[in-house]
């Protein structure tokens, strides 16, 4: 048990794979990872595409107490979690007396806002590749600067969830990638040697969709 004060509070543990709540599900408490991580989907179409995973200090399910409206997205854990499981009475004590909670809260939003519209942009390219790499790219000016380029830490196995794709359109996007010696894969993620390349390769790919083979 966590001497952690706020743990003893609020705290509860819950094993792997524990569904925390689901897309559509009443909303009535919000989450704090105090370790172990959890993932953040929702259903497009046929497809469960994974939005995000959230790891100790990240918070989650605060937007269908904060507008009383059902769950947008699953929420599943990845591993053995202890979470911070707060009401939606506490949390708005906790903002209103809290400053420092509520200016983390909106850049937390915001981020998640700036998100959201990469994800909307994406999911309105036409067609899978397109979609593959654009991710690809986004993902890259927000990773780890390497000596052999920009680290996208993901496992490959998740790119096709991630990105809302069929798993063999994601592999067959990727194969193209590999060829080109744009993006190399590692078992823990990828690497992109120079992203000014890969912006290159999905503007070919969106004229492509666009109009065709022009040869």
């Amino acid at each position: 048990m966590s001497d952690d004060p706020l743990f003893q509070r609020f705290g509860r543990e819950f094993p792997s794979g524990t569904v925390l709540f689901r897309e559509g599900d009443e909303g009535r408490e919000m989450f704090v990872v105090n370790a172990g991580s959890v993932t953040i989907s929702k259903r497009v179409g046929e497809v469960e595409k994974i939005l995000s995973r959230l790891g100790p200090g990240e918070f989650l399910g605060e937007m269908a107490i904060l507008n009383n409206r059902p769950r947008s997205a699953t929420a599943i854990c990845d591993d053995d979690c202890r979470l911070l499981v707060i009401d939606a009475r506490t949390f708005e004590t906790m903002i209103r007396s809290n400053a420092e909670i509520a200016v983390r809260l909106i850049k937390k939003l915001s981020d998640r806002l700036a998100e959201a519209n990469e994800q909307i942009e994406n999911l309105l390219l036409t067609d899978a590749a397109s979609r593959v790499v654009h991710w690809l790219s986004v993902a890259a000016e927000r990773g780890t600067r390497t000596a052999a380029g920009m680290k996208i830490d993901m496992a490959p196995r998740d790119l096709a969830a991630r990105v809302g794709v069929k798993p063999d359109q994601a592999d067959e996007a990727l194969m193209k990638l590999l060829k080109a010696k744009i993006v190399s894969v590692h078992p823990d993620g990828f690497v992109v040697p120079d992203t000014d390349k890969l912006r290159h390769f999905l503007e070919f790919l969106q004229m492509k969709a666009q109009f065709g083979d022009l040869g």
